[in-house]
This record gives structure tokens, C-alpha cells and sequence, in this order.
């Protein structure tokens, strides 16, 4: 049985690639109390202690705004350390798959246009800029490795947009919320792509890939397709990105299209839509405790 190292072990996406590679794999779970992923010799010593066959990178530096002022840490976790892990796979001969994200592009490109994999890169933000980085980073250190590009991501653990949305909803029932309404995408469930990951480790598919839901929707529209999901009520309109500015500039389409794993029979993303009512059917009790609880 090989073994699986998962850098960000704790997050979104990594608590579902451990819960689901559990059994597949002898798993080595790693995550913010074991080791700081952006320092390169904690990184190495993680490496050579645990010898895997496949390193899963989940982890980043995924603060939008925080990153602008703090663009050396941003740099050391999202670019610095997939090359440490990259130099170590291509001497161990081991499979590196790394999570990219939307965040490399402008977003010029007028809807519905999507995104393909071989479009040109453009961040806009120091995340995307040091997110792009970090692909350049093992692209030029091995070839054993999938990175798969995503979107707005969201999932049982941790926070993200619709608990966030699910929390203000709750805590001020009379308060009408405003949400951006002219940036586009595709939210994504980090239970399915945890499965697309599997599906490209089975395939030992190698390359870049875009991996994130089918369709597209704003802000606006993703708060308030969720909150009907969850059966809450709510008071929301439609604002400007311009009327809520942020420290880090958004792109104002960011919608991926899988044209590499659909080329390759391996893409198994649905619509948001579909995965999103999955997902608040699934998690509906938990999460409204955990949004009451903690408002």
C-alpha cells in the first residue's frame, strides 16, 4: 500500500481527501500543529521522515486580503514550499498533486468565455501572483505532478462564504445583507473534489487541470441559492464590487471550464447547483449549530 502525505490536513479540502484516502493509502495527515508548511526545512525533514509515494498539497496561504500586506508569508506557503516538495518527488520518484486556483487569472474575459487550461495567467492579487508561482515552481522542478486549478471552495470544515452567509443570516434576521453581484464563478464542494482528486490518482493522470462545478453564478446568486437550501430566510441585494472594496482585486469572471479532464474521460464534476443542495441536505443540522453557536 503507498503512502499518502497530506499537507493541510486540517482544511476544507484536505479533512475530505483524509477522511476519503483513509482507507486507500497509508495516510500521514499533516497540518498546522505538526509543521510550518512555509518554512522549507520543516517541509524536507516532513518529506524524508515519512518517505511518501504521493504528496498531496492542500495547503495555502488563502487570506485574499491579508496576503496583500503580508506577501512574504503568502510567498513562502503558496510558492516557496511546492518547490521544496516538488525537488523532493522528482528525486524520490515520487507524484506531487498540488491545489491551484481561478485566482491566476484577470478575469478579461468577457462571459460566458471560460477559462482553459492553457489560457494565459494574469493574477491580479498577491495571492493569485504567488499561487501562480508556485505552479511555475514545480513545473520547473519535476514532471511527476497533477495541479488542479479550483474555485471558490467550500465544505464542511473551517469557514467559507455560505457559512459565513448562513451566520449573518441567523444572527440578524432583519438586517438586509448586500452581496457582490458582477464577479463570476463556480462554487465548489470540497467533498467532490476530493473524489476528482482520486479519479486523477487512479488515472495517474499527470499534467494541469481545471477542476471545479459546471455553471457559473455570482456572489449574490450563490448566498441566495444556499440560504434557500438551508430553508432560511433572508434579505439580500445585490451590490457592486466597486460598492464593497477589498485590499485585493478580484477577477471579475473567473469561470473555470475542465477542458483537460473532460478530454480525458476523467472530469466528475456536476453543476454547483446539485452538489451545493447535496451538501446542505447533508451537513443542514451541523452547520446551523455551528453558525448559532458561534455567531
Amino acid at each position: 500500500m503507498d503512502t499518502l502525505l497530506i499537507f493541510g490536513a486540517a482544511g476544507q479540502l484536505g479533512a475530505e481527501c483524509a477522511a476519503l484516502f483513509r482507507d486507500r493509502f497509508r495516510l500521514v495527515p499533516l497540518d498546522l500543529a505538526d509543521l510550518d508548511v512555509g518554512d522549507p526545512g520543516q517541509c524536507r525533514a516532513a518529506l524524508e521522515l515519512h518517505r511518501p509515494d504521493i504528496v498531496l498539497n492542500c495547503a495555502a496561504y488563502t487570506r485574499v486580503d491579508d496576503a496583500e500586506s503580508r506577501p512574504a508569508l503568502a510567498r513562502a506557503v503558496n510558492a516557496v514550499a511546492p518547490g521544496v516538495m516538488a525537488e523532493w518527488t522528482e528525486t524520490r520518484q515520487a507524484m506531487l498533486v498540488h491545489i491551484s486556483t481561478d485566482f491566476v487569472f484577470d478575469g478579461a474575459k468577457p462571459p460566458p468565455d471560460m477559462y482553459v487550461e492553457d489560457d494565459q495567467p494574469n493574477p491580479l492579487s498577491v495571492y493569485g501572483q504567488t499561487k501562480l508561482e508556485g505552479e511555475k515552481a514545480i513545473r520547473e522542478r519535476t514532471g511527476r505532478f497533477a495541479i488542479l486549478r479550483t474555485a471558490w471552495l467550500y465544505g464542511r470544515t473551517g469557514a467559507n462564504f455560505p457559512k459565513t452567509m448562513l451566520r449573518l443570516a441567523q444572527a440578524q434576521p432583519e438586517r438586509t445583507l448586500r452581496v457582490v453581484n458582477d464577479q463570476l464563478g463556480s462554487p465548489t464542494c470540497a467533498w467532490r473534489l476530493a473524489r476528482q482528486i482520486a479519479r486523477v490518482l487512479e488515472a495517474r493522470a499527470t499534467g494541469l487541470f481545471h477542476a471545479s462545478s459546471d455553471g457559473a453564478c455570482t456572489w449574490h446568486d450563490f448566498a441566495c441559492a444556499f440560504l434557500d437550501a438551508m430553508d432560511i430566510p433572508h434579505r439580500i441585494v445585490p451590490c457592486s464590487t466597486a460598492d464593497y472594496p477589498t485590499p485585493a482585486r478580484r477577477p471579475p469572471n473567473s469561470v473555470l471550464r475542465n477542458r483537460a479532464l473532460q478530454e480525458a474521460g476523467l472530469d466528475l464534476m456536476p453543476d454547483w447547483r446539485e452538489d451545493m443542495a447535496a451538501f446542505a441536505q447533508r451537513h443542514r443540522e451541523a452547520i446551523l449549530e455551528e453558525t448559532r453557536s458561534n455567531p
